[in-house]
């Protein structure tokens, strides 16, 4: 979803069921709602009304497979993320099927809702390396199913049938109810290109009992990031890709499926105020920054050095473009960017710095409006190369802006560690509620620390938004997994 994705979409029972696709709730969630005006997080595995923060390296050794790859898990509780209430999920993990084989990358994308509509929100990981009849690398998807005890089990949900299809893959994976039948749809995509929707609901087997078929597309789509949430206002699930076309890599744009009572409608280009396609990028997430009750569209765009770039200045260092929902969907007449040279923004716009490498959009303090954390991983200080950061923007009825943002790094007083050149601190972000408080904390990913080591931070939030005090961070000596070369921190669930 959304990745990106907001920590918590609405308000409300009803959107409860929207977005997990649950007709019951648990005691567990029940009571989770009864105590909060918010709705059950999305990540929200054991049903206890606290986010979960799942991680994945899939570049991992597991029991000698080098980059068989992991996901680890860290559950909520009122005092925030517990180091010690975790677990880690490999193919070799009981209750998981298949085995963990060398280049496998289980973990290469994550998404969740719930698929078999027992109430707790299910984990879906890709494993964009696997090999299976058809092909080496023809990739697979996995279920890791929720319960009151966390995650347990699994179950395979669909697999590549080609060689080099990779299914799976980063940014390549989706979940919601897109009609609103109260049964979840999984979309992922074969060969980055041709979009797959699987309908639920989806047996314990990882059976689906609505079917699979194509999503045509007839503009040959590379999908890049996709993400859920409601861009029209009317109730129901969309879905939101971005992509380039074909071979031409810097001819990126933004794409929309409504959700429709028959499901996904045909796709809609979102149009810049010139008539043309508006311009993409490489990470997208989606929440509600204006609080009009409609999701609005945050899209990165990491690169820079095309040819699309000579008459745009704030594409230097990479930019977020802010495009707000409307009753009509997202309206890219009204777009709005960001880097780092506008005013506000920390740092300095530099070539290569990679801002808005991974975005995730929640509220961080709590005042109703969405705001936006986006990496910087290529960030450049005190003689250090690519040892990243990541800026928190504040969201207001306008949209993110520059007032009030805040950077960090390992540089930054009261955050753990020191700062290294290719850390790459920042390379992936997340936003979500782990303590119930209504305020999202920050989970950053820096998969170079310790030379491809990889860890996590986590910093908490208040009133005034995200602070370095408390922040802690972890890795393999917390989780009892193998460090070399696993880039730990890699990618968090969208």
């Amino acid at each position: 979803m959304n990745q990106r994705r907001a920590a918590l979409r609405r308000t409300g029972l009803a959107v409860v069921l929207a977005v997990t696709g649950a007709i019951a709730l648990s005691a567990a969630q029940a009571t989770a709602v009864a105590k909060s005006p918010t709705a059950q997080p999305e990540d929200d595995f054991n049903g206890d009304g606290y986010a979960d923060l799942a991680v994945a390296a899939p570049e991992a050794t597991v029991d000698g497979k080098v980059k068989a790859g992991y996901v680890a898990v860290l559950y909520g509780t009122a005092s925030g993320l517990s180091t010690t209430n975790k677990a880690v999920f490999t193919q070799n993990t009981a209750g998981v099927p298949d085995t963990a084989e060398g280049g496998d990358t289980f973990g290469s994308a994550m998404t969740t809702a719930d698929l078999d509509r027992d109430g707790y929100t299910d984990l879906v990981v890709g494993v964009a390396g696997e090999d299976n009849p058809a092909g080496a690398d023809s990739g697979m998807v996995q279920v890791l199913w929720g319960g009151a005890r966390g995650l347990a089990g699994g179950a395979t949900l669909a697999t590549g049938d080609e060689m080099y299809e990779a299914v799976g893959m980063r940014g390549n994976l989706a979940a919601g109810d897109f009609d609103g039948d109260g049964a979840p749809e999984l979309v992922t995509v074969d060969g980055f290109w041709k979009m797959v929707l699987t309908e639920g609901p989806f047996g314990r087997d990882g059976a689906a009992s609505g079917g699979t078929r194509a999503i045509t597309d007839d503009s040959d789509p590379r999908f890049m990031d996709m993400d859920t949430g409601d861009v029209n206002g009317d109730g129901l699930l969309d879905l939101v890709a971005t992509a380039h076309q074909g071979d031409e890599y810097d001819a990126r744009y933004i794409k929309v499926w409504k959700g429709t009572p028959d499901g996904l409608a045909v796709p809609e280009e979102v149009l810049g105020g010139n008539g043309y396609a508006l311009e993409g990028g490489e990470s997208l997430a989606l929440g509600d920054f204006d609080r009009d009750g409609i999701d609005d569209v945050v899209v990165g765009r990491p690169v820079d050095g095309y040819d699309s770039d000579l008459d745009e200045p704030m594409v230097r260092g990479g930019r977020i473009a802010y495009v707000p929902g409307t009753s009509d969907g997202p309206d890219g007449t009204k777009v709005r960017y960001l880097y780092q040279d506008s005013a506000g923004v920390p740092g300095a716009a530099e070539r290569g710095d990679g801002f808005g490498t991974d975005v995730s959009v929640a509220d961080v303090d709590g005042d109703g409006y969405a705001d936006v954390s986006a990496g910087v991983p290529g960030e450049d200080y005190d003689g250090l190369e690519d040892a990243g950061s990541v800026v928190v923007l504040r969201g207001g009825e306008n949209g993110p802006t520059g007032t009030g943002a805040v950077s960090y790094g390992q540089d930054t007083a009261g955050v753990p560690g020191v700062a290294e050149s290719d850390d790459r601190f920042g390379r992936a972000t997340r936003l979500l509620d782990a303590d119930g408080d209504g305020r999202s904390e920050l989970a950053v990913g820096a998969p170079g620390e310790n030379t491809d080591a990889g860890s996590v931070w986590v910093f908490r939030s208040t009133s005034a938004g995200v602070t370095a005090t408390g922040a802690i961070t972890f890795g393999h000596g917390t989780l009892g997994t193998v460090a070399t070369g696993a880039r730990l921190g890699s990618g968090f669930t969208y």
